[in-house]
């Protein structure tokens, strides 16, 4: 007869699958528009929720929609120092303060950050996880 291999085992399924369906969704930066371009959007933080599967909490952020009377709601990877009914802004003019997304230019060298765009409009890509951050070195000209 033999010896049933583990690996075959394990790709019928059943509890070696992952328990996908408690995930809340996968957890972004908002797109890039023109008043984030531009100016600053203000959004407000209405709950930190735990994501199944991941380290960090997740940040549900309110916004208003940029062009239809609606309001939009983003997944966000939640900073520490953020907590709920904070107001948050993103775009080129938004100060630095704990939560804001603004662009890595802007940021001061020296400056913590976390959730990193490697590439404009991937909607954050490095230093996603609980308790990791980036420090801005320098800026090149």
């Amino acid at each position: 007869m033999g010896k049933c291999i583990l690996a075959q085992r394990k790709g019928a399924g059943s509890i070696f699958t992952a328990h996908t369906h408690k995930r809340k969704g996968a957890a972004k930066l908002r797109p890039l528009d023109f008043g984030e371009r531009r100016g600053f959007v203000k959004g407000t933080v209405r709950q930190i929720v735990h994501d199944s599967g991941r380290g960090a909490p997740i940040a549900l952020v309110q916004f208003r929609h940029p062009y239809k009377y609606k309001r939009m709601q983003a997944r966000m990877i939640a900073v520490e120092g953020m907590q709920t009914g904070q107001f948050l802004y993103c775009g080129k003019r938004a100060e630095l303060a704990i939560g804001n997304c603004l662009p890595l230019k802007m940021v001061p060298e020296g400056s913590i950050v976390c959730n990193v765009e490697l590439k404009t409009g991937d909607r954050g890509s490095i230093a996603r996880a609980s308790g990791e951050y980036c420090i801005v070195i320098s800026h090149l000209p």
